[in-house]
């Protein structure tokens, strides 16, 4: 039961940890700061735990894997919608 909260606490804060860039990134409309490398190399580490989390059927592996893809994609898509927006100096 300890492990199994400790599974669970661990996958609630991957699963929310780029709300708070998607929320900076949509409030100032910038993602200069935003490494794209960095996004694709955690999209496929995700996608890759997700894929392992069906083999071993875990709920909580499948569900925060698949949570945490979701939110990456979004930051992903902001990423190619804003980097295109030039800020006048």
């Amino acid at each position: 039961m300890f492990w199994t909260f400790i599974g669970a606490l661990a996958a609630t804060l991957t699963m929310f940890s780029f709300i708070p860039q998607i929320a900076k990134s949509m409030r100032t409309r910038s993602v200069k700061d935003v490494s794209p490398v960095t996004l694709f190399q955690l999209s496929t580490g995700v996608f890759l735990w997700m894929v392992y989390g069906f083999a071993r059927k875990d709920p909580i592996i499948i569900g925060a894997n698949l949570i945490t893809f979701a939110s990456l994609t979004v930051l992903i898509f902001l990423y190619f919608k804003y980097k295109r927006i030039k800020v006048s100096s």
